[in-house]
């Protein structure tokens, strides 16, 4: 029998009946399971399932789709199945609203109360007053010892000019942390779930070019979320390049490119 299904019956108080193993989670095993008494759940791995489990709350009491969560602990977490029944591509606009009243949860400072991770990469969590401190220190220096001298060199004259680049002090809205169409469950034209967060309160175009590194969100999805500021195409360049990095440590040299890419169009 599947051990991570047995986890997630037990956690439910429940006798497993069936359990469907699921793909999509290049960092975390995941089972569809079925129980005696009829309930259904996704039970997953993750690197700190009760950290996830407070993040998807957070994401719930901000009024935005998420799974209920079942019950987690030190293994797995296990969270309602929600229908997922087509691709981002159809739900632009409501996207937008939902990412909009997200964004509209507010914090005081920028960070998170617990560090998280990538798989094995790490996010540090600090809480700070200083914007462009927190994402130099937190998001991009922090890779200086796994990239190699020459990006290293190009990502510190980056964070030396970040003050010069990026508001020092923004709203600090509610993120997702790691929005992209793969984590956005659909049904129709509606988003029946966000998943997987990585959650922070930080600049609400963090989410919004991660959400445009693999996916093409359209004039349905701006006009409902709202206007950027002005720079912010800039700034979206050096808000991608954190996930860029992430990618680079997780997958390997093929995402080198696009971490030299987006250090140029910044002119480091």
């Amino acid at each position: 029998m599947n051990p991570l299904a047995e986890l997630g019956a037990a956690l439910m108080r429940g006798t497993l009946r069936h359990v469907q193993p699921l793909g999509g989670g290049s960092l975390s095993a995941l089972v569809r399971i079925v129980l005696e008494d009829g309930r259904e759940a996704i039970v997953k791995t993750g690197p700190a399932p009760q950290s996830e489990a407070r993040m998807l709350k957070a994401l719930q009491e901000a009024g935005v789709p998420v799974p209920d969560v079942y019950a987690a602990n030190g293994e797995a977490l296990v969270i309602a199945v929600l229908p997922s029944e087509g691709g981002v591509g159809t739900v632009w606009s409501d996207l937008g609203k939902v990412l909009r009243q997200l964004h509209d949860s507010h914090g005081t400072r920028y960070g998170w109360d617990e560090d998280y991770a990538f798989g094995p990469v790490a996010i540090t969590n600090r809480w700070s007053e200083d914007w462009p401190l927190f994402w130099a220190e937190y998001r991009l220096l922090c890779h200086l010892r796994s990239v190699g001298t020459t990006l290293a060199r190009r990502l510190e004259h980056l964070c030396s000019d970040l003050y010069n680049r990026l508001p020092q002090t923004p709203v600090a809205a509610l993120l997702h942390g790691d929005l992209w169409g793969g984590n956005v469950l659909v049904c129709g034209e509606r988003v029946s779930g966000l998943i997987d967060p990585a959650c922070y309160y930080g600049h609400g175009e963090v989410d919004i070019a991660m959400l445009e590194m693999f996916d093409h969100p359209g004039a349905a999805f701006f006009s409902a979320y709202g206007k950027l500021e002005p720079g912010h195409k800039e700034r979206l360049a050096i808000y991608r390049l954190w996930p860029a990095l992430v990618h680079l440590r997780l997958f390997g040299s093929g995402y080198r490119p696009l971490v030299e890419r987006l250090l140029t169009e910044l002119g480091v």
